[in-house]
């Protein structure tokens, strides 16, 4: 059941429907010729019949609410009744109030202030579909057409925010993958370093070696030649006593 606490739209008291007038309204026949639509017209008379294409225009803008209980089906139609200067004023202090109670944005998206809004506009369509109905024919255009306008830009919005999400998923994704990939060059690069330090103490180690090496041979070769030399000194030595032995 809608109710002006609610709900800003005027709606009349609910009404039940017999599961009788049900029946009967389904096995009713439908009645084929125009004379007897014509005869039904021309029973009624303007008044009436511009209340009852107001009301139908009403049920199109706005349709009935139905709903069961206990079994019972109730039906709840928006109101013919015309609007007064005071209903207008209070549309506009209800709409504030509720605007406050519920927490509504002032700005940016949202959709309680939305809501509230399409509900007011609602009631304004009814309202001046009483006074005249092609104005509220005109105004319903308008209001189809916002709420095409509005689930276009909903659409874009959630599919920028579905695209961003995976733009941020995917760049994580390469962030996570390039943290990997850097802590795998940084281990590969500690590794080559680690073997580089090996090699050049192994060459230093080398080195070293092969100087002591060097060390020891050119001390070997400089005692052989030492002894040479010191064994040629004696040779000439004999030598010389030899000739001067023989000189004599």
């Amino acid at each position: 059941m809608i109710t002006s606490n609610s709900c800003l739209v005027k709606y009349d008291n609910p009404v039940l429907i017999s599961k009788t007038e049900l029946r009967l309204n389904t096995s009713k026949p439908r009645s084929s010729g125009v004379g007897s639509n014509t005869a039904n017209q021309t029973k009624q008379n303007p008044a009436e019949q511009r209340s009852k294409e107001t009301e139908e225009i009403l049920n199109k803008i706005i349709p009935p609410q139905e709903w069961n209980q206990n079994n019972q089906l109730w039906r709840q139609c928006v109101s013919a009744t015309p609007a007064t200067r005071l209903d207008v004023c209070a549309l506009q202090e209800q709409l504030e109030m509720r605007l406050l109670q519920r927490e509504a944005r002032e700005t940016g998206i949202c959709p309680i202030r939305r809501e509230l809004y399409t509900e007011c506009f609602d009631e304004l369509i009814r309202q001046v579909t009483i006074i005249c109905a092609e104005r509220g024919l005109l105004l319903l255009r308008v209001r189809d057409e916002i709420k095409m306008t509005l689930n276009a830009y909903q659409t874009l919005y959630e599919s920028s925010v579905a695209f961003g999400m995976r733009t941020a998923l995917s760049a994580a994704q390469k962030h996570t993958a390039a943290n990997r990939t850097s802590q795998e060059l940084g281990a590969e690069i500690a590794e080559l370093q680690r073997k580089v330090t090996e090699e050049r103490r192994s060459s230093d180690e080398s080195a070293k070696r092969e100087a002591e090496r060097r060390s020891a041979e050119e001390a070997r070769h400089q005692e052989e030649v030492q002894n040479l030399k010191n064994s040629n000194a004696g040779l000439k030595s004999q030598l010389d006593n030899i000739f001067t032995v023989a000189k004599k």
